[in-house]
């Protein structure tokens, strides 16, 4: 049966039966900062309804030839502890149709603590976590909480990924020191990525990861003049170029294969503009996922074939 939330206003197609698959994830967890993570899968899939279908970069209109689901919407009940929740997730995940080569999860957030949850879920194998965030989320647990938004980083080297991490500018004493001392922890701080030498460098990381990688993005990870609406913001930051730059490393040249992403931490602000901003990226990557496997090839019946618009 269909329900409320949809990507760019299309109809929901079978969860079986879909190219791409989109987990709504409401979870504020333990809040730091600004407040209203919960409201975010659906104000990203609302503002979504105002891109057009067709996408520049790579010249095509990914929905005409791919479906898409948008799958009922998670979120802890009432009196549901946080290990219950999360233990959830992961079943969750599991249980969809298996993301692979012809198939792709996004799941929208909510908070950062979801990740570990989702890749429970997801990953059988180690992989490479791309994650991009202002934070290191290092930490083992935080306010008495492993569940932590603070954390997701900790309990994904525990699950034995290796993470590649990007866009930091903000840590603890204890988390840099990890970060020295783990070889499977790769770091490409904010300020050195002003540096076009570290750029580069870090493309071209991208472009040499195989195997399985999961993408994980917290929206505060961008510069706070292009997303405002974040729960803990940072000066600096990404521009929305050199990330676009990095995405198309991951999906369109790397041999890496992509079994998932997430988008995390946004808050919903007045303007929309960060709303907008997350379902943008969200669409450049189906894009960019879809292009590189062919589906621009495939026959005009996705979501989008048959409908009237101007």
């Amino acid at each position: 049966m269909d329900h409320p939330l949809r990507y760019q206003l299309l109809p929901n197609a079978p969860a079986d039966q879909a190219d791409v698959l989109v987990l709504p994830v409401a979870h504020a967890g333990e809040v730091c900062g600004a407040s209203g993570t919960r409201a975010a899968p659906a104000a990203i899939l609302e503002a979504s309804g105002e891109l057009e279908y067709f996408e520049e970069d790579q010249a095509w209109s990914p929905m005409r030839h791919m479906k898409v689901a948008v799958l009922p919407e998670l979120h802890a009940s009432e009196l549901e502890r946080e290990e219950a929740f999360h233990g959830r997730i992961a079943t969750t995940a599991a249980a969809l149709p298996r993301a692979s080569d012809d198939r792709l999860l996004v799941a929208l957030g909510g908070d950062h603590s979801i990740t570990p949850s989702l890749t429970a879920g997801c990953l059988g194998e180690p992989a490479t976590i791309l994650f991009l965030d202002a934070h290191a989320d290092l930490r083992p647990q935080y306010r008495g909480s492993e569940y932590s938004h603070a954390c997701p980083a900790h309990q994904l080297r525990e699950q034995g990924h290796r993470i590649v991490m990007v866009g930091v500018r903000s840590m603890f004493e204890r988390e840099a020191e990890r970060i020295e001392s783990d070889d499977c922890i790769e770091l490409y701080g904010d300020r050195a990525l002003r540096e076009a030498s570290t750029r580069q460098r870090l493309v071209a990381r991208v472009e040499s990861l195989t195997g399985p990688v999961w993408l994980s993005t917290d929206m505060d990870v961008f510069d706070p003049a292009l997303v405002p609406g974040v729960g803990t913001p940072q000066p600096g930051g990404l521009d929305w170029h050199f990330a676009i730059d990095l995405l198309e490393a991951l999906l369109l040249r790397s041999k890496g294969r992509l079994c998932g992403m997430d988008l995390v931490e946004l808050v919903p602000e007045p303007s929309r503009v960060s709303q907008l901003v997350a379902a943008k990226w969200m669409q450049k990557a189906i894009s960019f996922w879809g292009k590189a496997r062919g589906y621009d090839r495939a026959p005009e019946e996705g979501s989008q074939a048959g409908l009237e618009y101007e």
